[in-house]
């Protein structure tokens, strides 16, 4: 039994590799490297590195997910995707496209708001994307004949230096200096709304290059990508395979741990401390509506400030413990696919703070449940960093979602 799994397994491995070779463009791209499996017939196994300490155990194969997609995982949320789970890292195909003006533009299409274009690119499928069709929450482009995005404008300067200094301990956060490593212009938005489509279609395509030559980008195929070139989140980028692998964040919904890809926020402060863009146009999102009103493009996600830290305190969570030990913040998202209807790629802020008597009480702890966070809200336990109600307060962030890993 032992002997046949790691057979499979080295052929997955394997198929993965030439998939990688070849571009990584299948739709159903495989997950490069899982870590070890455990024992037969065990539903658990031992987590990769990139989540440790936060998660020692994780789900195993074979995945009941695989039957009903609503089960336990693990779950490949975006088909394009090559997910290392050992180092954290995701592997996309790289686009090129051009704006008007006739620079270069490298970037990443991860989701849609059309579910047939979904299936065919293995992108995320998020309806509610349409809603970001305001103001300058999205820009616009054309595809030419030979597939090229042109689009009317946008421009990312990835020359800024990304630096964050924290605050003095135990207060972390706010951090007492900051800045993000790349800005887009007023014009510059990640979501695309594609003209000369037979219907409206919206893509999320952040930008992770901007008139850069193909060349240079070579020097770059097998990682320590230049961050004044490009993205902080980029670890390699090769537009001679046509791929581009990006750092992953770890997080939660409904209890369960997922990837994402974490690519614009609409605040500098936030965008230094995702490593993002700084996209001031996605102001123009919504962020005051409910999940699933009617005009919301976005879903809600919560970050706390102060929660319990310390890297091999298996409570960690939140800004503090981030910036004083250099891991995640381990947010907590609302819906994904799969497990909710209202998935989208932009998620409102929902800046959290335990009380001084829920401190006091000894229950802060780490969540990782958008009802469980509404409960202890509701027993005065958790509030807004203003100490008001627990509420989105206008940042937006652009966390498309990669892989649940239960």
């Amino acid at each position: 039994m032992i002997n046949i799994r790691r057979h499979l397994l080295v052929a997955a491995s394997a198929a993965a590799l030439v998939a990688a070779q070849c571009g990584g463009r299948g739709v159903n791209a495989e997950v490069v490297v899982r870590g070890i499996e455990g024992k037969p017939l065990d539903e658990v196994r031992p987590a990769p590195e990139f989540f440790r300490p936060d998660l020692n155990m994780i789900t195993a194969q074979p995945s009941p997910s695989e039957a009903n997609p609503a089960f336990l995982g693990p779950v490949l949320l975006m088909k394009q995707a090559q997910v290392d789970l050992e180092k954290g890292t995701a592997k996309l195909p790289l686009r090129k496209g051009r704006l008007r003006t006739g620079e270069t533009v490298w970037f990443v299409i991860t989701d849609t708001t059309d579910e047939n274009l979904a299936n065919l690119h293995g992108l995320v499928y998020s309806p509610k994307l349409a809603y970001g069709l305001t103001g300058k929450a999205s820009r616009e482009a054309t595809i030419d004949p030979d597939g090229t995005f042109v689009f009317n404008a946008g421009k990312v300067d990835f020359s800024p230096n990304h630096s964050v200094t924290p605050g003095a301990a135990p207060n972390f956060f706010p951090p007492k200096a900051f800045q993000p490593g790349s800005v887009g212009d007023a014009d510059y938005s990640p979501l695309v709304h594609v003209k000369n489509a037979a219907k409206d279609v919206i893509f999320n395509a952040p930008m992770l290059a901007f008139n850069v030559g193909e060349e240079k980008l070579n020097e770059f195929c097998n990682g320590n990508a230049d961050h004044r070139l490009t993205e902080d989140k980029v670890i390699a980028i090769c537009p001679r395979d046509g791929t581009v692998t990006l750092a992953l964040t770890l997080g939660f919904t409904f209890s369960k741990p997922i990837l994402y890809l974490s690519t614009e926020a609409n605040d500098p402060l936030v965008a230094t401390l995702e490593g993002a863009t700084y996209a001031p146009a996605l102001k123009d999102v919504p962020f005051a509506l409910e999940d699933a009103s009617p005009g919301e493009s976005a879903e809600r996600i919560y970050v706390f400030a102060n929660g319990p830290s310390g890297r091999d305190n298996p409570q960690r969570q939140g800004l503090d413990s981030a910036l004083s030990d250099g891991r995640g913040p381990l947010n907590v998202l609302g819906g994904i696919p799969t497990i909710n209807l209202d998935y989208s790629p932009l998620w409102r802020l929902f800046p959290a703070k335990w009380t001084n008597a829920a401190i006091e009480h000894g229950y802060r702890s780490r969540l990782t449940d958008a009802i469980e966070i509404a409960n202890f809200q509701a027993k005065g336990l958790l509030t807004g960093l203003d100490d008001h109600e627990l509420r989105p307060v206008g940042f937006i962030v652009n966390c498309p979602v990669v892989y649940r890993v239960n």
